[in-house]
């Protein structure tokens, strides 16, 4: 009877085996390319936006993935992220309608592959582990012969991988430089300068937009944006007609794209002298508050901000440093991460910068870029004015506690600031013009980047730059230039390209793991301290048994100070002992969470899936069956 039963259950076994390995492959038959992302942050599911732009590409994409698979066998970090970027080209090539092509490569050191890789520019790194080059990124190549490429696949900016795909793939279909319109107050492109009579170099930050941009100068009083002006760039508006404003209030609830730079006090913008002899003035101010009023927004045109955390040294009398309060520098700690325009930036120089507020009811979505830190105030633009002390802008500097928006990005449907409709032509008295074609209100979500600054344009608040044989040489100091050819590479994409922001990573911690260590450590510090409190006392104690004491022998103990001595010599034992079990206790919790999770992925999910196989099986045969 025993050797049936035991014969019976090996049968049972084998037929569960079979059955179970029947319904693998039933499932990898009928589900295959069905996909459902159960993970918390949707880490592989695309934007609505990736979808968008994989949808409008109108010819066929070629997407070379260069990785060295074989130099990387030591380096699993490495491996494992090249893994996640083939599942996210996979993904991307799904949705594409055939038009993108992955083609995935492994160039073997002296091979064409990687000739193939160094002709697109890419460059093998050498990693600790590794004898031979690695390369691990992306070239694409569109039907006109255009390429692009995303040189190496840095993990660390993981959360942008969605984003730096799309854009490579947006760029691919859509070849032609983008337009800027620069509307400046301020002489940023060559000019003329009138004190020297020469003429006057355009500053860096113009020379790298122009070499990224196809660069075009509005005048100042324009009645209508271009049509082909892709992003309208405002420096240092000033001064402009209600016909300008209205252009530009309608250029951007029609869709348009602008980055806008406006201060309360740009040293930059030198006055004319106030009297012969004397030298000229800086510190005009500008502000757009007719247009952001109407958003629920604005920018104190009276007020400077300074910073006693970040401010930066200049001569003060005595060719002593000073910390000048309204010239400061700040890093990451007050830089937004999340958002593609300022993830990368490790430091950004202002000078002078006002700030913005932003209505509790205010109609744009306002996403601060930049702040202050909390040791932040305002300073009357006007006290800055021939100043020559600067350590004189501490007498009664009160930091307010709060930190100060320097930039912003401004989404969502706004209301035009003209509501009345487009004023009056200059010469046609109080007659308007009619209001055909007049947005009353943005249609889709308006994109725009503000910044309180113009000064951090300026070359000396970011780049050195040194004369070499008649050749300029820079050299960044700070990411100012990165952060404006960021915001203007960001806002020329397509709205679908704007709209994909920083996705969670694959990597995500142990949370429930962390939760029982720092459960173990404070129990552990408090038994610690426990102990230390003890040992406290037992010292005091000893202290004045030996101070009672009155024989000269004071060295040797008292049966009272043995007797002390044994008991706390019995608590450290018991206490220890403690401790010992609440580590064993952590480490207990932390293999029964795993056994548990190794039993749901190792059995309760392939059970799951080979159930659904079998009922979806069931389910066409029935279908099948009523057909006929």
């Amino acid at each position: 009877m025993t050797e049936s039963r035991i014969t019976i259950g090996r049968v049972g076994l084998l037929m569960l085996a079979a059955l179970f390995i029947v319904a693998v492959i039933v499932a990898n038959l009928l589900l295959r390319g069905v996909r459902l992302d159960l993970t918390e942050n949707r880490l592989y599911t695309l934007s609505d936006g990736t979808y968008s732009i994989l949808e409008k590409i109108p010819e066929p994409i070629n997407l070379y993935f260069f990785f060295s698979d074989k130099a990387t066998g030591n380096v699993p970090a490495l491996r494992t992220y090249a893994n996640r970027v083939r599942e996210l080209l996979q993904e991307f090539e799904q949705h594409a309608g055939g038009k993108l092509n992955i083609i995935r490569i492994d160039p073997l050191p002296f091979s064409e592959d990687e000739d193939r890789a160094s002709e697109f520019g890419l460059q093998g790194i050498a990693l600790g582990g590794t004898t031979d080059p690695v390369y691990f990124g992306i070239a694409g190549t569109n039907s006109v012969g255009d390429e692009e490429i995303l040189p190496f696949l840095d993990p660390s900016k993981e959360s942008f991988l969605e984003y730096d795909v799309a854009k490579l793939i947006h760029t691919l279909s859509t070849p032609d430089r983008p337009t800027i319109g620069l509307i400046s107050g301020i002489q940023i492109t060559a000019g003329f300068d009138q004190a020297t009579r020469q003429m006057t170099e355009p500053w860096v930050i113009t020379n790298q937009i122009s070499q990224l941009f196809e660069l075009r100068t509005l005048p100042p009083d324009l009645e209508e944006v271009d049509e082909d002006v892709d992003v309208l760039m405002m420096v240092h508006p000033k001064d402009l007609s209600e016909r300008a404003l209205y252009a530009i209030d309608q250029f951007i609830l029609g869709g348009g794209r602008a980055l806008i730079f406006v201060d309360p006090y740009a040293e930059a913008d030198q006055a004319p002298p106030a009297a012969p002899g004397m030298p000229p003035s800086g510190g005009g101010s500008s502000e757009l508050n007719r247009i952001l009023g109407a958003w629920g927004l604005e920018v104190d045109p009276e007020n400077v901000i300074g910073d006693d955390r970040f401010a930066l040294s200049v001569t003060g009398f005595g060719n002593r440093p000073v910390r000048y309060l309204p010239l400061f520098g700040v890093d990451q700690s007050v830089i937004d991460s999340d958002d593609v325009i300022t993830a990368e930036l490790r430091n950004l120089n202002f000078g002078f910068p006002g700030y913005i507020n932003v209505a509790d009811d205010a109609a744009a979505d306002v996403t601060p870029l930049v702040r202050t830190s909390d040791l932040a105030a305002t300073i009357p633009a006007a006290s800055l004015a021939f100043l020559q002390d600067p350590q004189v802008l501490r007498d009664g500097f009160q930091p307010s506690g709060e930190q100060y928006v320097l930039a912003a990005r401004l989404q969502g449907q706004v209301p035009s600031a003209f509501p009345d409709g487009p004023p009056p032509l200059p010469d046609a008295g109080e007659e308007t013009p009619a209001n055909a074609g007049h947005l009353v209100q943005s249609a889709d979500s308006i994109n725009v980047v503000l910044i309180a600054d113009t000064d951090l344009l300026t070359d000396r608040l970011w780049v050195q730059v040194q004369n070499f044989f008649g050749q300029r040489l820079t050299t960044a100091f700070a990411g100012n230039g990165d952060f404006v050819v960021n915001a203007l590479d960001n806002l020329t994409g397509s709205g679908d390209l704007i709209s994909i922001r920083g996705r969670a990573t694959y990597t995500r911690p142990f949370t429930r793991v962390q939760e029982l260590r720092r459960e173990a450590d404070s129990r552990f510090r408090m038994t610690e301290q426990a102990l230390q409190q003890e040992l406290q006392e037992l010292e005091t104690k000893l202290s004045e048994l030996q101070a009672q004491r009155e024989d000269s022998n004071s060295f040797l103990l008292t049966p009272e100070q043995e007797a002390e001595l044994d008991r706390f010599r019995e608590e450290r034992l018991r206490i220890r002992k403690e401790l010992r079990q609440v580590r064993r206790d952590l480490d207990q919790s932390i293999e029964d969470l795993g056994t548990r999770l190794k039993v749901i992925n190792i059995g309760l999910m392939p059970l799951l899936t080979a159930v659904l196989g079998i009922v979806v099986l069931a389910l066409r045969r029935r279908q099948q069956a009523a057909r006929t």
